[in-house]
């Protein structure tokens, strides 16, 4: 009996479920947008007039004015029964700010931020291809191994915010090649497609290396070496095999740059619209903000469609017959992968125990003093020790972040056993950006470090559920796999020996390396006063308390940079030399 009639024969999931996730997921998450204002505890006829006019008073009257032409009296249920009867009709509203129509204004931004992804996500595949080439290139000798990725996340971990002013700096005010802000031709994208695009990058990249490693494993590989199939044919079908499982992931990755991109959008003045979304959050502009979310989850969904498609098409038949190879070995490490290793753990070894030897606190040491034997890595905008900074916040930014990565693994491993009902929240969780989050997070529970990881984790989880999903769908499409029923192994065997083993170890290495952007989105977040405050001695915050001044004392911003880079080398190359023990 082959696999194919069993798996046809198996019980066919309900057709609905993926709509009836993606229907619930987004009018969960509307529903709670709607209710913003009033979660906050602020007044929202307060904010909107501030946002309307900063030097009219707030009397009484004025504010009574604001409900009564608001309607914020009814209630959030009422308000949002409105805006969904007008959204029934196309009507997305009036700006509660501006006066303008919501429509027309968002139609613009998300024009912009999809021009803006697109160039972005074209840096990504440049970056992409140039970190999976020597992977390629091992597998068509025939010796496979496994890098450890350094080059990938050491560009995973540099935050997008210091990258666009790195790149402003010398690009727009050094060299003048570009313009320095704006939206009006596509030179004004080149600066912000670069800081959006060389992160993803790294991580597609990162991602797609391991997985062409893992595919020239598998014994078919041998099959067309002996036949005398040529390079770029074998070249081609390594690709095809290796991106299916990839492909959910990669288009989160494309749909979280186009409403993620809030603090690249701001330094470059781009008018996207993750900033026209996040900008409506602040100012509790509701109509704007509750119509920027839906296109934002428009956007995820569309995304994930497309790329469960495309997935479908490479893997053809084999998807369906459960005719899906399985590596027969695990790739060899490179021989450099201890050298990285040990270079990474040293870097991070000096920079916390020098620095657990300073005060993270005193302001003695004169400001923005530059690096000196005494002062190695200079002093900070207050006069403190930067190396002292960075030793005492290793333990809250480290700790944190693996706590986080822990949460988003396991909750991701969960969800992701489920893929069909977990498809909407998946796509909802990836759409909305960190940033968002933290607004709804802290509006309940007050800016803090707690709240800053809450905002983390619900949106974390979303890419790592995704993999798992992916990856546990070709699990169940190998043959081994297939046939185990007829051998009398039950499904919890089947899922815990058979199933799991092969999926935790590509999904361990990619929440390795997350752990970078975990600390950077703790950052941004605490950047906003959503997160860690200071004076915490906190990486990101360091680093964000350094931006403005990088372009004349570039010492603030290197050692939280050189820190978030050894931490993102130092988890992948060490994830790597475990799974080939």
């Amino acid at each position: 009996m082959t696999a194919a009639p069993l798996l046809k024969a198996g019980p066919r999931p309900f057709p609905g479920v993926t709509a009836l996730s993606r229907i619930g997921a987004a009018a969960a998450v509307i529903a709670l947008v709607g209710v913003l204002p009033w979660l906050s505890g602020r007044d929202p006829a307060l904010t909107v007039l501030r946002g309307r006019s900063a030097e009219q008073e707030a009397t009484p009257e004025a504010l009574a004015a604001v409900r009564e032409q608001l309607g914020l009296d009814a209630g959030p249920l009422a308000l949002l029964g409105r805006w969904l009867s007008g959204l029934l009709r196309g009507d997305l509203g009036t700006s509660w700010v501006s006066g303008r129509p919501v429509l027309p204004d968002l139609l613009t931004a998300t024009g912009v931020s999809l021009t803006l992804t697109a160039f972005a996500g074209l840096v990504a595949a440049v970056v992409a291809g140039l970190l999976t080439l020597p992977a390629l290139r091992a597998a068509l000798r025939g010796t496979p191994r496994r890098s450890g990725g350094a080059g990938a996340a050491a560009l995973t971990a540099l935050p997008e915010f210091l990258l666009a002013s790195v790149l402003l700096i010398v690009g727009a005010v050094g060299l003048r090649a570009f313009p320095p802000y704006g939206w009006d031709s596509a030179h004004h994208a080149v600066l912000p497609s670069l800081a959006l695009g060389l992160p993803a990058g790294g991580l597609i990249g990162m991602l797609l290396a391991d997985a062409v490693s893992r595919t020239a494993g598998e014994p078919w590989t041998i099959t067309w070496a002996t036949a005398g199939a040529g390079r770029a044919r074998t070249a081609a079908a390594l690709l095809r095999r290796a991106l299916p499982a990839l492909l959910p992931q990669i288009g989160l990755v494309l749909i979280g740059l186009t409403g993620g991109g809030v603090a690249v959008e701001r330094v470059f003045a781009v008018p996207g619209l993750g900033r026209v979304t996040l900008g409506a959050a602040q100012t509790q502009d509701l109509p704007v903000l509750q119509g920027g979310v839906l296109i934002l989850l428009v956007l995820g969904v569309v995304a994930g469609i497309g790329a469960e498609l495309l997935r479908r098409a490479l893997l053809g038949p084999a998807l369906r017959s459960g005719a899906l190879p399985v590596a027969a070995h695990a790739p060899a490490p490179h021989r450099g992968l201890w050298i990285t290793t040990g270079v990474a753990t040293l870097v991070l070894t000096v920079l916390v125990v020098a620095g657990l030897a300073g005060d993270p606190y005193a302001a003695d040491r004169g400001r923005l003093t530059a690096p000196s034997w005494d002062l190695p890595l200079g002093a900070d905008a207050s006069g403190r020790d930067l190396l002292a900074r960075l030793g005492h916040g290793a333990a809250t930014t480290i700790g944190t972040a693996l706590l986080l990565c822990a949460a988003c693994l396991l909750i991701g491993l969960v969800v992701g056993l489920l893929p069909r009902a977990a498809t909407g929240p998946i796509e909802m969780a990836n759409a909305a950006p960190p940033v968002l989050a933290g607004l709804l997070v802290v509006a309940v529970t007050g800016p803090s470090t707690g709240a800053a990881a809450a905002a983390v984790l619900l949106v974390g989880w979303a890419p790592l559920a995704a993999h798992t999903a992916a990856l546990v769908v070709e699990a169940r499409a190998q043959p081994y796999v297939a046939i185990l029923p007829v051998l009398g192994v039950g499904r919890a065997r089947t899922l815990w020996c058979h199933i799991l083993p092969g999926v935790l170890g590509p999904l361990t290495r990619h929440a390795l390396l997350r752990i970078p952007g975990i600390a950077l989105a703790l950052a941004a977040l605490g950047f906003l006063g959503l997160g860690p405050q200071p004076p915490t001695p906190d990486w990101g915050l360091v680093l964000s308390e350094g931006m403005p001044y990088v372009e004349r004392a570039p010492w603030t911003a290197f050692g939280p940079c050189l820190s978030l880079v050894a931490l993102s080398v130092l988890t992948v190359t060490a994830s790597a030399l475990r799974r080939s023990r």
